[in-house]
């Protein structure tokens, strides 16, 4: 008998067809934003980021007809909120060098800022890029540190207790 991924109950916020036009959106937002796409790069932060930064090469190089470097970035040990538990490190792989690149750091939700401050100390591990950007499916609000995205696929509100969860074809908030 084959078993069905469980779905958790919450409140649908975007299905599919949103989420690809939300990466239309922010893919137009960065070739927009950056005139020399062969100085930039993506990189996806692991775990949730990768696909989305994949995806997103791809609508570049069929919008923009050239291909965009791209990666991934894992932050585990750079996490301010690590307490007793050893995280399990996911890959690093830098399509290049980044210094003197622009870096578009992709993720799947923006919430405290404090996955994307540990990106920062990360990357600069590698090297010194010449900008650093953000672009995120969802931002959900509630920020800790004063960090904004440069590209939104959409913006919602949520409540403290509640977690969003964002898959390849659904984002849904989850009450807790």
């Amino acid at each position: 008998m084959a078993h069905e991924p469980t779905v958790p109950k919450g409140r649908l916020v975007m299905d599919a067809a949103a989420i690809e036009g939300a990466l239309d959106r922010i893919a137009s937002g960065i070739v927009e934003g950056n005139p020399d796409l062969g100085a930039a790069m993506l990189l996806g932060i692991q775990k949730g980021g990768v696909p989305l930064a994949r995806r997103i090469a791809a609508k570049i190089e069929r919008l923009a007809g050239m291909a965009i470097r791209c990666g991934t970035l894992d932050v585990s040990f750079h996490r301010d909120d690590l307490g007793s538990r050893l995280p399990t490190p996911e890959a690093t792989e830098l399509p290049g060098s980044i210094s003197g690149a622009t870096v578009v750091l992709v993720d799947s939700v923006l919430y405290s800022g404090r996955t994307v401050r540990a990106a920062f100390e990360a990357l600069h591990h590698y090297g010194r890029p010449a900008r650093i950007q953000l672009a995120v499916l969802v931002d959900r609000g509630h920020r800790e540190l004063p960090i904004s995205p440069d590209y939104v696929g959409a913006e919602i509100r949520t409540e403290r207790g509640q977690r969003v969860r964002a898959r390849e074809d659904y984002v849904m908030v989850i009450d807790p």
